[in-house]
């Protein structure tokens, strides 16, 4: 795969197929950091996504009467081909949305092939037949596939959301429509063929091609869709929701997210640093990335220098090159997003430190953003309140604890938060009012098979483990289980 050649992926796969769009409307995909378009794929339309939603609605009666058994085996064999495959993934990533090759080729694979197995072996632990309990040793409770779903990614992880929403869907036994990001697409149609050569039935696992506003409404709206797991923004989150009201259809959101770092005076002498990499990592395009960092004042000025170092020190560079750099932002729409947003930092008042408006020195083209700190931001400050979406971090002071909380929780959003102490009580103690889904503290990554999700803005659904599996799957309770 490389930058010269403009692959044709026209094709969707639908019942076991590669066929052919029903009419054709060309899409480019673009290169992020070159800007030049990479391949071409068709954006689907009505009789498209009907195709793919009646393949699964045949494919489910037969499929979800399979045994968790012989799913896991299927299962297992898609992460053999994922593992075989994997330079293959990470060239399309790095390509397609513009991740640095050493972090396509870790993170960025790797947590797709870390989610597949993880689901097996939740698969392998769950129990689909259980008894209600002692007092009722005849009514069982029995977890059923919810039906044929619509799972709608993004483009900023892609394996890594396709693969939370994929492989728990086929373990549970449901059938599906994939709408992976037109932005992205790429990565999404090489796991296409993984599924296809692991030996699932046809109809199974289907994908096409689409904008939001195109498949993505028809698949939300179809009368034949059970379910919609969608992760992206809150504003697409939000209209999801309005058009599948009408069918009363099962629907799970991850969206955005805005999350707050609070680090104490106390905190370990790499707090600051690893809080400004990891806002940066993956060119700050990640729903759960710390972007406001609260230090306590007594400790602000000294993180603001480290905050500046480690910002001025953040190497920029194309996507295909190898070494530790963050890459180019996905696309056009999102490099003008962003430098919207820095300019609005610097007109409400907030102090730029390190980088701000334009592209980094020696990248005339491609989508990059220098890494930029704002200090002395206000929490209603656009920066403080908008998902950037970018290299961009807020650094705000407070003086206690009552403060750091109230500032953290003062958002529409609640995925993930951040907390830096050595006060092991303190940090248990904010992390439990802290209004999120998810609390990392003191650089410790959540578990395997951790739920992932957030409170308010930041959606309803939990994806990863047991509460990703459950997710996809229906509750039916039957009495007189034990009878004659």
């Amino acid at each position: 795969m490389t930058n010269t050649t403009l692959l044709d992926r026209r094709n969707f796969y639908i019942d076991g197929a590669w066929v052919a769009p029903a009419s054709t409307l060309d899409f480019h995909v673009i290169n992020p950091s070159t800007e030049e378009a990479c391949a071409v794929i068709s954006l689907g339309g009505q009789a498209d996504a009907d195709a793919a939603v009646a393949a699964a609605q045949g494919a489910f009666p037969s499929w979800s009467q399979t045994s968790v058994t012989d799913r896991i085996e299927l299962l297992q064999g898609l992460l053999d081909i994922y593992t075989a495959r994997s330079d293959d993934m990470a060239e399309a990533i790095s390509l397609e949305m513009g991740a640095p090759m050493h972090l396509a080729k870790t993170a960025q694979v790797g947590s797709g092939g870390a989610h597949i197995k993880s689901f097996i072996r939740t698969l392998q632990a769950f129990e689909f037949h259980r008894p209600l309990g002692e007092h009722a040793p005849d009514t069982r409770i029995v977890y059923e596939p919810v039906g044929v779903c619509a799972l709608i990614t993004p483009w900023n992880w892609p394996m890594n959301q396709v693969t939370l929403k994929v492989t728990p869907a086929l373990g549970a036994g449901c059938t599906m429509v994939l709408k992976p990001s037109e932005v992205a697409p790429l990565s999404s149609m090489l796991l296409a063929e993984m599924v296809d050569a692991a030996g699932f039935p046809p109809g199974v696992f289907n994908l096409v091609n689409g904008d939001g506003a195109g498949v993505g409404t028809m698949l939300t709206g179809h009368p034949g869709v059970d379910m919609v797991s969608f992760t992206g923004s809150t504003r697409a989150g939000v209209a999801i929701t309005k058009n599948a009201a009408d069918t009363v259809k099962r629907v799970s959101l991850e969206l955005g997210g805005k999350g707050a770092n609070i680090i104490f005076a106390d905190a370990d002498e790499n707090a600051v640093t690893r809080g400004v990499q990891r806002c940066f990592n993956n060119s700050g395009q990640s729903c759960n990335a710390p972007t406001r960092m609260l230090v306590e004042r007594s400790v602000y000025e000294k993180a603001v220098e480290t905050a500046v170092e480690v910002a001025d020190n953040t190497a920029v560079d194309i996507a295909a090159n190898e070494g530790r750099h963050i890459g180019p932002v996905v696309s056009a729409v999102q490099f003008d997003k962003i430098q919207r947003l820095i300019e609005s930092g610097v007109d409400e008042g907030a102090r730029l430190v390190a980088g701000g408006p334009g592209r980094p020195e020696g990248h005339d083209r491609g989508y990059f953003v220098r890494p930029t700190v704002f200090v002395d931001v206000t929490p209603e400050m656009s920066i403080a309140r908008e998902e950037i979406f970018g290299p961009v971090l807020s650094i705000m002071p407070f003086d206690n604890e009552e403060e750091a909380i109230a500032i953290a929780n003062d958002t529409a959003y609640g995925l993930t938060n951040f907390v830096q102490t050595q006060d092991i009580e303190r940090a248990r103690r904010v992390a439990r009012r802290l209004r999120s889904g998810m609390v990392e503290m003191n650089g410790r990554l959540l578990g395997s098979d951790s739920p992932f999700g957030g409170f308010g803005q930041s959606g309803n659904g939990r994806e990863g483990g047991a509460w990703g599996l459950e997710e996809f799957l229906e509750v039916k309770a039957i009495s007189g289980w034990g009878a004659v």
